[in-house]
């Protein structure tokens, strides 16, 4: 018999493989709330916090649901149409 000492052998250590997470093609489309299109129109607001608006700045919200601060003169743009619309159809600020 020989006096050498054989080593064992091991099989190399196999990491669990992970499958990537499935990314969706598109992502869902949300509603755009404010896109900008609504600072090119006059709004409908009421009247008094219009004026509270002027005065302290801070913001108010219109008939179509435009939340913003008053500081342009309403008479140099069209009417939101949106806030015509409801107006026409009888909804109330």
């Amino acid at each position: 018999m020989s006096d050498t000492v054989t080593e064992p052998t091991f099989a190399p250590t196999i990491a669990p493989t992970i499958a990537p997470a499935e990314t969706p093609a598109e992502s869902p489309s949300r509603p755009v709330s404010d896109d900008g299109d609504h600072d090119r129109y006059s709004h409908y607001a009421r009247k008094d916090d219009v004026t509270r608006a002027y005065v302290t700045g801070e913001a108010i919200v219109a008939l179509c649901g435009k939340k913003w601060v008053p500081t342009r003169d309403p008479k140099n743009y069209p009417v939101c149409p949106t806030c015509k619309e409801r107006k026409e159809a009888g909804w109330r600020i």
